[in-house]
């Protein structure tokens, strides 16, 4: 179960951007952020499942964020990334419209996920980070991807 990871009382998370609301995944779970590639089509795939990308020789499914998140879609720019994550044994890329930074978060400063925010279902997050000036909505990777869940006929 990959809920955020902490280290002593603190988690280090990736901070991104989807529209104009920032979000956080765990640091442990991203391999590395790349600039927006060629990505081919899979045929018969759920909508978000942008297509597949080539890695170094591995092929990697690359998930369409916004979309498995249910957030209005956004022209590709030249901030838009994929942020290439490992959950257990399955490597994925997920497109962001941008990366901002990596930051560092005091656990006792999150809170767990209420049913609904910004019309992302609970499932899809692990809790709410709160600094100073920001909230940031910290997603669960399992759930993303879809580790642990049926797959539904669409």
């Amino acid at each position: 179960m990959s809920e955020v990871t902490y280290s002593g009382n603190e988690i280090q998370l990736v901070v991104f951007k989807l529209g104009r609301e920032e979000y956080g995944i765990s640091i442990l779970q991203v391999q590395e952020i790349k600039r927006m590639t060629e990505i081919t089509r899979v045929p018969h795939s759920p909508d978000y499942i942008k297509g597949v990308m080539n890695l170094r020789g591995s092929v990697l499914p690359v998930i369409d964020l916004k979309k498995r998140l249910n957030l209005p879609p956004q022209e590709y720019n030249d901030d838009t990334r994929i942020i290439i994550i490992k959950v257990e044994d399955i490597t994925v890329g997920m497109i962001v419209d941008a990366v901002s930074e990596v930051t560092t978060i005091d656990k006792n400063n999150i809170e767990p996920p209420q049913a609904v925010v910004g019309g992302i279902a609970a499932d899809y997050l692990s809790g709410v980070g709160k600094t100073e000036n920001r909230l940031l909505i910290l997603l669960n990777a399992d759930a993303i991807i879809g580790i642990g869940q049926e797959v539904k006929a669409g």
